[in-house]
Order: C-alpha cells, then sequence, then structure tokens
C-alpha cells in the first residue's frame, strides 16, 4: 500500500529530526564503536561519552530508518548504510555528517526564507560574514570542513580517473584542488605524468602534509604545490586543467573571472576538465536541485545546467567538447580554448574571494 500524500510531506517535514540524528551519531563515533560486531547502547555509553538510555533513544531511532539495526535484546549493529559513518568506510560520510549538523550550517539554513525572498546568501545574513570568511576566523570549522570536502573528493576522485583518460596529459594543473585528493588519485594512475596543485597559501599549506603520507609517496615528488588565488591568475604551461566543484560555489560573474583566468593560462591545444553535478530537467534531479539551494545558503553559489555551463564557456574563450558522466553525480565537462582570453575580473576584490577546498 502506497503511503497518503499527508504522510509522505510529514516525513519530509521531519527531516531535520533525522539530520540532526545521524549528525550526533557521527560526533559520538557510534559506527566506529560497533565495528566489531552488535553491542548494547549501556555497553558503549562509557565509551562515547553520552547517557545511557538518552542513547538507546538516539540509536533505536536510527534503527528505524535503516541507519542501524536493533535485535530483540536491544543489541544494535550497523546495516550497510550505518556502515557508511565508519571512519575507514569507502566511502565515508562521517566527516560530511559532521559537517552538515553543526550550528553554523544549521543556522543558515534555517534563513533560508531570506535568501528566497532578497536573492541574498543566508550565510552572511546570519552571522555576518560570508562561509569564506568565518572558515579563516574559525579553525575548528575549518576542519571540519576541509576534512568533509576530502572524503568528498575522495569518494568521487576514482569513478572520475576510471572515465577519463589523463594520461593523454604531461602536465595537469588541478585549479582550487585543495588537498590534493583528486590529483593525488589521478597520478596514481598515470606513472609518467606530473601535476600542480593550486590553492590558497592557507589551504595548501594542508596539502603539504597531505602528499606527505605514505599513501601518495609515489605521488609527492611529482606533485609541485603552488599558492595563489584564481581570479587572479592560475599556473601556465599545462596541457590540462582541472576544476572539480568550484564553479559552482560561485555567481555567474565570479565564474566567468575564474575561467578567464585559465583561459589566459593556457596554450591553444590544452583542454579544460570542469567536474560538477548538471541540473537535471523538470520534476528529476533532487540531489542536483536541493544541492544547488545549498549553494544559495552557504557559499552564494549555484549549480548549474549543461547549456548555462556552455554559454559560460563560450562567453570565456572556450567551447564544450564533450560530457563525461561517471558513477557519482559529478559530470566532467571537456572544453577547448577557440578565442583570445578575455579580461574577466571579478567584481569584488579577488583577495576577499577564497576558493572552496575539494
Amino acid at each position: 500500500m502506497s503511503e497518503a500524500p499527508d504522510a509522505t510531506l510529514r516525513r519530509m517535514i521531519n527531516g531535520l529530526y533525522l539530520t540532526q540524528a545521524i549528525h550526533v551519531a557521527a560526533e559520538l563515533a557510534i559506527a566506529d564503536a560497533l565495528a566489531s560486531g552488535p553491542r548494547a547502547a549501556d555497553d558503549i555509553a562509557g565509551d562515547v561519552g553520552a547517557h545511557p538510555e538518552s542513547l538507546y533513544r538516539l540509536m533505536r531511532a536510527l534503527a528505524s530508518v535503516g541507519v542501524l539495526h536493533e535485535d530483540e535484546s536491544r543489541r544494535f549493529s550497523l546495516t550497510p548504510i550505518g556502515a557508511c559513518l565508519r571512519s575507514d568506510a569507502k566511502p565515508s560520510l562521517l566527516a560530511w555528517a559532521k559537517l552538515f549538523g553543526r550550528g553554523e550550517y544549521w543556522n543558515a539554513w534555517g534563513a533560508l526564507l531570506h535568501s528566497v525572498r532578497t536573492g541574498d546568501n543566508a550565510f552572511r545574513a546570519v552571522h555576518g560574514m560570508d562561509a569564506w570568511e568565518h572558515r579563516k576566523s574559525h579553525a575548528e570549522t575549518a576542519s571540519a570542513f576541509n576534512r568533509a570536502m576530502s572524503d568528498n573528493t575522495r569518494w568521487a576522485a576514482e569513478a572520475i580517473a576510471s572515465v577519463y583518460d589523463f594520461r593523454r596529459f604531461k602536465r595537469i594543473v588541478d585549479v582550487g584542488g585543495g588537498h590534493g585528493t583528486l590529483l593525488a588519485c589521478v597520478l596514481a594512475g598515470h606513472a609518467s605524468g606530473r601535476g600542480v596543485l593550486f590553492d590558497l597559501p592557507e589551504v595548501v599549506a594542508g596539502a603539504r602534509a597531505q602528499l606527505a603520507n605514505t599513501s601518495f609517496a609515489n605521488i609527492a615528488h611529482r606533485c609541485d604545490i603552488l599558492a595563489g588565488s584564481f581570479f587572479d591568475s592560475v599556473p601556465d604551461g599545462g596541457d590540462a586543467y582541472s576544476l572539480k566543484t568550484v564553479l559552482h560555489d560561485w555567481e555567474d560573474a565570479e565564474a566567468h573571472a575564474i575561467l578567464c583566468s585559465c583561459r589566459r593560462a593556457m596554450r591553444q591545444d590544452a583542454v579544460l576538465l570542469i567536474i560538477e553535478r548538471l541540473l537535471a530537467g523538470p520534476n528529476e534531479g533532487a540531489e542536483g536541485k536541493l544541492s544547488d539551494l545549498n549553494m544559495l545558503v552557504v557559499p552564494g553559489g549555484r549549480e548549474r545546467t549543461e547549456e548555462q555551463y556552455s554559454t559560460l564557456l563560450r562567453d570565456t574563450g572556450f567551447r564544450l567538447t564533450a560530457v563525461v558522466r561517471t558513477a557519482t553525480p559529478y559530470c566532467i565537462l571537456e572544453a577547448a580554448p577557440v578565442s583570445a582570453p578575455t579580461s574577466g575580473t571579478a567584481p569584488r576584490d579577488p583577495a576577499d574571494l577564497p576558493t572552496q577546498l575539494e
């Protein structure tokens, strides 16, 4: 029997309960506590620093929606869904769940009505500064954000590398590449390739430590790390330039400026790779369209359709040559230079416009 319309809507309205329940489970590392097998809430309460009965109530609720499983003796185990909250899961959504239940994001989403009425960024309206400025002055938030973005990229990077032949490029420049997760994955399958990781100074400082990790031992010596703002310029000399989940953080004027910076650095035979979600047609593609609302609320950007990206590219001296689907929500939009680079200046001081780390 199908669910009644009012029941469906009620469940959607109550979605905030589940978001916070998963966030708390992530903060308490409940999935890791259950990694070795079924346990009672009373048994793990001391390990995770929780009130036993309240923890049972949380875990019971999560079991009702399939995140956990509760047996007849009130012992809990992980389901395949809940296992994604383990710190060692592939993919792990632990950092993502921690990030999106945090107060600064939670409160910003509470101001969605303000954004819809005015078109203004909700995060800035609530906190008196944009998300970039907030992370600069709140180290804990920045750390949570960086972990979530790196995990998100790690989840998608293998799928991206598996469907696109990066081996034809000798030098790959990852613009706004964060801690180098995507570039490391690409170079791992491209033994003769070299990479350039380009991002803000405070971001690439963390990248140096990550690329020095033993799991990237065969990568670090083939990757140059350069700091700067993509609103000013990007490194030249690349055969390919990648922008993964960078442009969706910005409105069209800023996205135009970023693409112009890339075009000015690129040779005529270089290739631009934009890795983003593409908005679907009417009545479908909920994940992308809800992500678009998140862009409105938090960073102040937008998700786009293939046609909108094609227009941005055309206006900045590029031609869209291919769209490659992956096993993730992300597509690879391949573009080639077709005309001289344009000026493309951002409407605000570039020094005030940092990149989103991924």
